[in-house]
């Protein structure tokens, strides 16, 4: 079997088919031994240490990092918030942070505000890196259990349809998915966004240079009949920098009752979640809602990354 031959993981074009399908085995086998409760591996990063290195609020993406390592046997260097309570709130540089750090653990989990600033730090660590979102630039691991629970749903996901629907021009989460879409075949995307944040220009370039069919709409109403898969976002109040424009877009976009009665019988609604008001609560009862089993699945992919990148060894 292929090695799994990434030393950080800050982006989605980092990845090719072959190491996908590794990924996704190995989170397969966490995912098992731990439903199972077998704890085959409940001890085999018990000699190595992660830094949590969050500069931007996180819940899901922290402490499925955290939960990770710990189920991996692993210790843990974390702080609520390393903005404010790091050297960084006294003007220290992320190079030299990332360079401190990487004396006290075996491998950095880094969240920031700044888009790229991963891969900088990945550039002067002397270990793993991995990019828990960077601002509005990408959010790598989130598209890998993105595309995990994509392919739970369907088995294959060569062929599928998929809309993107709300705040795509800040969102992290759709940019790195569509990355990672590239990797499949006769995927069709739609955009569906208010004006004011639309998709950017390098992604949908990005798409046509590698086959994958795309879509501006505005209607939602019009995309729900048509596709597998319905990718809720959040208007990100945090990323507009004109109060305006925000107004403008928040709440144009909600899925309720009704609307999910216009999906395809087994289509699914996926959210990386948090939600405000993008998904009604009666939703949740429906069985097309996976966005909780979609959070669930952030811990074994986060646990198959842990131990590829510490272990090298895909043979599990």
């Amino acid at each position: 079997m292929r090695k799994f031959d990434l030393e950080h993981v800050y982006e989605s074009q980092q990845f090719d088919s072959e190491l996908l399908d590794i990924i996704f085995t190995v989170a397969d086998e966490m995912k098992n031994d731990l439903l199972l409760k077998k704890r085959r591996y409940s001890q085999v990063l018990k000699d190595k240490i992660m830094a949590s290195l969050f500069y931007e609020p996180s819940t899901r993406t922290r402490f499925s990092f955290e939960s990770a390592m710990a189920r991996l046997g692993g210790s843990i260097l974390t702080t609520e918030n390393a903005k404010e309570f790091s050297s960084a709130s006294k003007g220290e540089t992320l190079y030299d942070s990332t360079r401190v750090m990487c004396g006290y653990a075996d491998l950095i989990v880094m969240r920031h505000n700044k888009p790229g600033s991963a891969k900088m730090a990945a550039e002067a660590s002397s270990v793993p890196v991995i990019n828990a979102g960077d601002g509005s630039g990408q959010h790598p691991t989130q598209a890998l259990l993105d595309l995990y629970t994509i392919k739970d749903s369907f088995s294959t996901i060569n062929g599928l349809s998929i809309a993107m629907v709300g705040d795509l021009k800040y969102g992290r989460t759709v940019r790195s998915l569509s990355y990672l879409l590239t990797k499949y075949s006769n995927i069709t995307i739609y955009f569906v966004s208010p004006s004011v944040c639309r998709m950017d220009d390098d992604i949908k370039n990005y798409l046509t240079e590698n086959d994958i069919k795309w879509k501006d709409e505005d209607s939602l109403e019009k995309v729900l009949p048509l596709v597998d898969c319905i990718y809720m976002t959040r208007i990100q109040r945090e990323r507009f920098p004109n109060p305006e424009d925000y107004e403008s877009a928040a709440g144009k976009y909600i899925i309720d009752v009704e609307q999910a009665g216009m999906m395809k019988e087994k289509s699914i609604i996926m959210h990386p979640l948090p939600r405000v008001d993008e998904i009604s609560r009666e939703v949740d009862k429906d069985p097309r809602a996976r966005y909780f089993q979609q959070a669930g699945n952030g811990l074994y992919i986060r646990m198959a990354l842990l131990y590829l990148l510490l272990t090298n060894n895909p043979d599990i």
